[in-house]
């Protein structure tokens, strides 16, 4: 078997404050924007309209598009370049054209579609349409949320039960990190949120839980056989450089197969290709820059009172603040 990075020694506890910093930078850039420019790009599942993709034989002129689309009655259309210079997308989402078309009206394709035959006779070819209704939108965007609040309590509920709390406690806000870092990363470059996108931020969620839970799992196996004077922020590290060749081949994998997907895959699928891409170097990250201080830190603020060595059970861990407190006490003893 390839065995690369093994038996290394790298202290990744060192740098924990410039990753501390770094992420917190990245997080503050996504409110500000959050702040300047209001909420995410939602897309027409979750606003509610119509979209349309369309492919031209010759490049259209842009300014000249849309002015035939609004001359057709259609309000504020958003048209946007889709791959190739021939292939655009027309979103029709004003609230005024999706309550005329839910009271009944023509649909708001074939009233684009008509004036597009018009301008461009036999120059045009409608490759997709997606209608969503308001009410529907609102249960596709509800249903959303709910999908990741219920994977996130059994995630939740999963840890709490394979853990002791403290490294569950750790793996959970770990992964709040990654979500809050890729909901800023989705802001910045202005992604379109569709029921793609969340199922990547779903993905990315078990993704990173199960990064960090194969960390902690060495680190309970460590503290088994913890070595004479080895502190607790020492087996971590050492257990984040045990699983390094794992962590590295499984992360290489997916990730050509996420890049794959982002060259070739097509544009309806990108988004998705775009959060995955994004989210495995965001759960390498947060596995051992934010998962292993922040399990280092409670181990520290809540040490195990009166545990000793043999204590340390599948549940338990060591406490650096816990083990000087027992070294005095054993030296105190055998002084007397």
């Amino acid at each position: 078997m390839l065995r690369i990075f093994h038996d290394t020694t790298y202290d990744f506890l060192k740098w924990w404050k410039h990753a501390a910093i770094a992420t917190a930078a990245f997080i503050l850039v996504g409110l500000a924007s959050f702040a300047w420019l209001g909420g995410v790009n939602k897309s027409i599942e979750f606003t509610g309209g119509t979209l349309m993709q369309l492919r031209f034989t010759t490049a259209p002129d842009v300014a000249a598009l849309r002015s035939n689309i609004e001359a057709a009655g259609v309000v504020n259309p958003e048209i946007q370049q889709f791959g190739s210079p021939l292939e655009y997308t027309v979103r029709a989402r004003d609230k005024r054209d999706v309550a005329a078309q839910a009271g009944g009206a023509e649909s708001v394709s074939k009233v684009i579609q008509a004036a597009l035959k018009q301008k461009y006779p036999g120059g045009v070819d409608v490759v997709r349409t997606e209608a969503v209704g308001p009410k529907v939108g609102d249960e596709l965007q509800t249903g959303a949320i709910k999908a990741m609040i219920f994977a996130s309590i059994i995630t939740l509920i999963y840890l709490a039960i394979r853990f002791d709390w403290r490294f569950g406690l750790a793996a959970v806000l770990s992964t709040g990190h990654d979500i809050l870092v890729t909901m800023a990363f989705i802001k910045i470059t202005h992604l379109e949120v569709s029921l793609t996108v969340v199922a990547a931020i779903l993905t990315l969620l078990g993704y990173s839980s199960n990064d960090t839970i194969i960390i902690f799992d060495r680190v309970r196996e460590n503290l088994r056989k913890q070595r004479r004077g080895e502190s607790f922020r020492a087996i971590l590290n050492r257990s984040i450089n045990e699983t390094l060749p794992r962590s590295i081949l499984t992360h290489a994998t997916v990730l050509a197969s996420v890049l794959a997907l982002l060259l070739v895959a097509g544009e309806v699928i990108r988004p998705f290709a775009w959060v995955m891409f994004f989210g495995i170097f965001v759960a390498t990250f947060s596995s051992i820059y934010v998962a292993g201080p922040l399990l280092l830190w409670i181990e520290g603020r809540f040490p195990r009172a009166g545990e000793t060595a043999a204590d340390r059970t599948i549940r338990g861990g060591s406490a650096p603040a816990a083990d000087a407190k027992r070294s005095t006490v054993a030296a105190s003893k055998t002084a007397r």
